[in-house]
């Protein structure tokens, strides 16, 4: 019995080890080529200044990244509205900045389950999309967005511009706000970027100090 045994124990064991070497190889290769899965917020990827008559615009490229909670909100009917707010202030050692001029726009990211389409207003757009992804990247290609003037630019003097776009939780219906206290699931912004600027330019691309 003893020599009969041996052998099938060496057999065994040599196909337990064949399998758990299959099984690495395969998850080595599962981690290769399937693709990253991206965090879930918001992150500024280009942002531009141009000068526009006596007025300046803004462009920007951001990267929106929703997470499971706010998918499945979109998915139940509820809809999400981004805030995109650029603001040039005048720094006052003695007191608040002054603000000289903002851009400000709402924009609402709904789902109509009907047609199985991604609906996204705000501004002059409103656009449907048969993806989340798709509509999520055009919400996030920000292009021409004029900023109001309430106080004079003061040449050679600096000024300080400001970034920032959120999820904005006052929008949401009040038992989701409710749920949205202290939870990351729902707090989506990419904070406050800035950049100290002097005028007058022409064009700059504002490379991020964060």
């Amino acid at each position: 019995m003893m020599v009969s045994f041996i052998p099938y124990y060496r057999r065994s064991n040599h196909i337990t080890q064949v399998i758990q070497l299959a099984a690495i190889i395969l998850l080595a290769i599962f981690l290769i080529i399937s693709p990253t899965a991206k965090a879930e917020g918001i992150k500024l990827k280009f942002v531009e200044l141009d000068a526009v008559d006596n007025d300046y615009q803004f462009n920007a490229d951001v990267e929106i990244v929703l997470s499971p909670t706010l998918k499945k909100a979109l998915k139940k009917g509820i809809a999400l509205y981004f805030v995109t707010d650029f603001r040039l202030v005048s720094p006052r050692w003695y007191w608040f900045d002054k603000r000289i001029a903002r851009s400000k726009q709402r924009d609402s990211l709904s789902y109509y389950a009907l047609t199985r389409q991604y609906r996204l207003s705000g501004g002059l757009q409103n656009q449907s999309f048969s993806t989340l992804k798709e509509a999520l990247r055009v919400l996030g290609r920000v292009r021409d967005r004029l900023i109001e003037r309430n106080a004079e630019l003061l040449q050679g003097k600096t000024h300080i511009a400001k970034l920032r776009i959120r999820l904005d939780l006052s929008r949401l219906p009040k038992p989701f706000q409710v749920e949205a206290l202290g939870s990351k699931a729902w707090n989506l912004s990419s904070g406050w970027h800035q950049w100290n600027l002097k005028f007058p330019l022409q064009r700059l691309i504002l490379q991020d100090k964060q």
